[in-house]
Formats: structure tokens, C-alpha cells, sequence
């Protein structure tokens, strides 16, 4: 049996601001103070009066008071992804790429050198970026949805 040490957590938070471009912003906390910090960062980019659609978890942090009040005022548009359906959600298909080519295989003997690993697999995938396709049929999606939610129904009744 293998052990090792859990060095620390890094945070992240993904953007792409209308170019094909990977943002990848590390932070200490992931708390609404850092999520504003990143949104506001976001919005500096793409050119004034053009509408900025973020996708999210339900994460607190990301529905925060002082945040909801930050975005009523922006152009912000927030699209939130079901709870337990991070499979939906396009920046954590990124983050399995970053777990895949850069995290799995390698050692890291400090947070630090982690994000540094991190970045610079950043900076090599923004040399040549590519975009992300959804592939996945939405009816074939809900097919399964419906599916699933027949066998639950069928075990909470005999259950």
C-alpha cells in the first residue's frame, strides 16, 4: 500500500474571455472576496456593451450575497449547472485535462510548484488553443435522465 502526504490545496477559477484563450487564476481561498476579485478581472476583457456568460457550479461562494449584488450591476449573465452534474460543465472537462497531462504522473513537493506546473501547462495549451465541442445529443442526454429517474422512483417505492 502507497501513502503520501497531502501537501495543500490550490483553488482555481477558469475563464475564457471572447478569445480562444485559457484564464486560469490561482488563489489561497476560495471564498466570494476571490471570486469577485476573478469575475471583475473578466470583465476587463471582452469589449464594453458585449454580455458575459459564466457557467458555474452551486458552489456558495459563487451565489454569495455581496457577489448577486456585484452582478446586478454588470453584464454579467450567470448559468449555474445542476447539482451532481459537473459532467455538464465544460470548465471541469478542462480541469480533467489539466489532472490528465499535467497533475496525474507528476510529484510535486509543495503547492507552489504545483501552480507553477500548472501555469506553464496554461501557457503551452494557449500557444495553440482549441475550443471545446459539445458532442453529446441533448435528447439523448434526457432519455437517459428520464431513465434514470424510473429505476429511483421504482427503488424508493419497493425500498
Amino acid at each position: 500500500m502507497w501513502t503520501y502526504p497531502v501537501i495543500g490545496e490550490c483553488p482555481f477559477f477558469y475563464g475564457r474571455a471572447n478569445n480562444p484563450h485559457n484564464l486560469l487564476k490561482s488563489q489561497k481561498k476560495h471564498t466570494h472576496i476571490e471570486w469577485l476579485r476573478f469575475l471583475k478581472q473578466i470583465n476587463r476583457e471582452p469589449p464594453s456593451g458585449m454580455e458575459i456568460h459564466v457557467i458555474a457550479d452551486n458552489y456558495s461562494t459563487h451565489k454569495h450575497a455581496k457577489v448577486k449584488k456585484w452582478l446586478k450591476k454588470t453584464r454579467f449573465r450567470m448559468h449555474f449547472t445542476p447539482t451532481s452534474c459537473s459532467w455538464m460543465n465544460m470548465v471541469e472537462r478542462f480541469f480533467a485535462d489539466i489532472t490528465m497531462e499535467c497533475i496525474r504522473d507528476g510529484s510535486f513537493s509543495s503547492v507552489p510548484e504545483l501552480i507553477r506546473s500548472i501555469m506553464a501547462y496554461l501557457t503551452r495549451r494557449n500557444e495553440d488553443p482549441k475550443p471545446y465541442r459539445w458532442r453529446a445529443d441533448g435528447r439523448k442526454i434526457l432519455e437517459k435522465i428520464n431513465r434514470a429517474r424510473q429505476v429511483m422512483k421504482k427503488q424508493e417505492a419497493s425500498g
